[in-house]
């Protein structure tokens, strides 16, 4: 079973640093106030300029906060049963500061697989794919592929039912092996 598992909104809780970042500079956004991917166009904020400043962020990679308490734990049980990759759309400037992100919070994985957009990872040979953003469940949705949805605000209004969603990164690991059943009962 190859497992992509995405960084940010699923492992590290970048939003937080933008948002903190952000009302530095604008008025103030909660994260409970981003309910869709592109939320920014609320704001008035280019695609160009929140993507800029979210490399900003991973610049203090150190500051990031993971999602959750037991992203390694989760990890670990998650290589167990299968082979888990970073699979992640991120500039090239960033992939050092999250390495080092991933190598702080003890986050067990095979390899380090960057795209340079979401969408990118359909198209990549994995049997689940772990990710927050809807463009990239649909895309993967359309190309044949499993996701597990992690539960993010911009993510709820998903209407796919064939994407699971899971509220703690623990819940995908018997999602997982439900799956990975269900493949060598119809072997």
């Amino acid at each position: 079973m190859k497992i992509a598992l995405d960084v940010d909104g699923v492992l590290a809780d970048v939003i937080h640093s933008w948002i903190s970042y952000s009302n530095q500079v604008r008025t103030t956004i909660l994260k409970s106030d981003i309910s869709e991917w592109d939320f920014w166009k609320k704001y008035n904020i280019s695609k160009f300029d929140f993507y800029e400043e979210l490399s900003m962020c991973w610049k203090s990679w150190k500051t990031i906060p993971p999602t959750e308490n037991d992203i390694s734990s989760v990890s670990k049980e998650l290589s167990k049963i299968g082979s888990v990759d970073i699979v992640t759309a991120r500039e090239d400037s960033t992939n050092n500061d999250v390495k080092n992100w991933l190598k702080m919070h003890n986050v067990t994985f095979k390899n380090y697989v960057g795209v340079v957009e979401g969408t990118e990872k359909a198209k990549l040979d994995y049997d689940i794919f772990i990710d927050d953003s809807p463009i990239n469940a649909k895309s993967m949705l359309a190309a044949g592929k499993s996701i597990i949805l992690y539960n993010q605000p911009w993510n709820l209004d998903f209407p796919d039912p064939r994407a699971k969603r899971i509220y703690e990164l623990k819940n995908a690991v018997s999602i997982i092996n439900e799956i990975s059943r269900n493949c060598s009962l119809l072997s």
